[in-house]
């Protein structure tokens, strides 16, 4: 199953899901819509007609937080018995063809993060300042909390149905982007393994960015918040 969150990207979902289904993996499509006003979930379900049995579409009130998503994405699927689960954003920024080799890889991890940071990863036609800004929170994070992955802030990830179910996911804070910085925390400091597969990351060309100064000042507080916790006695 691939959950894919949205929030005004109408001008993209009705690509994005033939584009998945139409993968040699045999995938299935749970879209996590906030009540977009621009008519993304209608077309969302407009798809789950075309693709009778594919495509699921949860609809919620409005924007609850990427992270609240995610996890009712991830009960959903859990629920229709997929033993993996894709996340990625709705943009095309993250690109359906890596999907196969994120599968691939999950035969010798648990959790595969579609990664900028390793060898042959990279992003592409992004504005400097926000590559900076990504470069800048990557390492932060990965310095303060002595994560090993490379790209900490990367949503496109693929995770073995075993380790989301042992996760406690009711127990985190985060409802924001900041909440995957606090899973792969939590997923390292359980000695889940985890491995990066090289992507490249495109700027959306339609549609607008949902990243806000308040989510960037969520996230830093959740590095800070989750240091407390590493260094606690």
């Amino acid at each position: 199953m691939v959950v894919v969150p949205t929030y005004n990207e109408a001008e993209n979902i009705a690509r994005l899901v033939p584009e998945l289904l139409a993968l040699p993996v045999g995938l299935r499509v749970i879209v996590v819509d906030d009540g977009s006003p621009d008519g993304t979930g209608a077309l969302a379900e407009q798809q789950a007609v075309n693709f009778p049995g594919r495509v699921v579409v949860l609809h919620r009130p409005g924007k609850l937080g990427l992270g609240t998503a995610y996890m009712a994405g991830f009960r959903a699927a859990s629920e229709l018995g997929a033993d993996c689960i894709v996340t990625m954003d709705a943009d095309f920024s993250h690109h359906p063809r890596h999907i196969g080799a994120m599968l691939d890889k999950l035969a010798a991890a648990e959790l595969v993060i579609g990664s900028r940071y390793v060898p042959g990863g990279r992003a592409v036609d992004s504005p400097g300042a926000r590559r900076f800004l990504s470069w800048m929170a990557n390492s932060a994070s990965r310095t303060t909390l002595g994560l090993r992955a490379h790209d900490v802030t990367a949503g496109f990830r693929a995770y073995r149905r075993e380790l989301l179910m042992a996760l406690p996911l009711d127990q985190i804070f985060s409802s924001g982007y900041s909440f995957l910085i606090e899973t792969l925390y939590l997923i390292e400091r359980g000695g889940w393994r985890v491995a990066e597969v090289p992507i490249q990351f495109y700027d959306r060309t339609a549609g607008t960015s949902k990243i806000s100064r308040r989510e960037i000042a969520k996230a830093m507080y959740t590095v800070a918040r989750l240091a407390g916790r590493r260094f606690r006695p």
